[in-house]
């Protein structure tokens, strides 16, 4: 049986040397403990601040769809609606839904007529209506 070092022995059998100062960590029993640091406060925090960022980030794509959204609605509300004239950008239209729950579009302001008035939208330059 070939010689066996005792364990306190830092000894390299592939190399065959001894290489205890190569060594990137103590190999003396004197040695003082190798302590790992704990990185679990520092791992929380910053899971903490990270969690609160994306949330922000979501709360704001959240409020930018559903003014998309409710752009959307204003838009197919009235693209779906009749009317009989080509609308002029820049003008405030009006519109409404007659006896027969027919949405149609007006340029009649909602105290001159009887008829059930939805809302009161502006054509934009992007032939886009926004609602006044």
């Amino acid at each position: 049986m070939a010689s066996k070092k005792p364990d306190a022995v830092v000894y390299n059998e592939q190399e065959e040397r001894y290489d205890a100062s190569l060594k990137p960590y103590a190999t003396d029993v004197s040695a003082p403990a190798i302590i790992p640091t704990d990185t679990i406060e520092w791992k929380n925090r910053n899971i903490h601040q990270v969690n609160k960022q994306v949330q922000a980030k979501y709360d704001e794509l959240k409020q930018q769809y559903d003014a998309l959204m409710a752009e959307f609605e204003h838009n197919h509300l009235v693209y779906s609606a009749k009317f009989n004239f080509e609308p002029v950008v820049g003008y405030t239209y009006h519109l409404y839904k007659d006896a027969k729950e027919t949405s149609f579009l007006s340029i009649i302001a909602p105290n001159e007529c009887t008829f059930e008035h939805l809302g009161t939208f502006r054509l934009n330059a992007d032939k886009m209506w926004e609602k006044v």
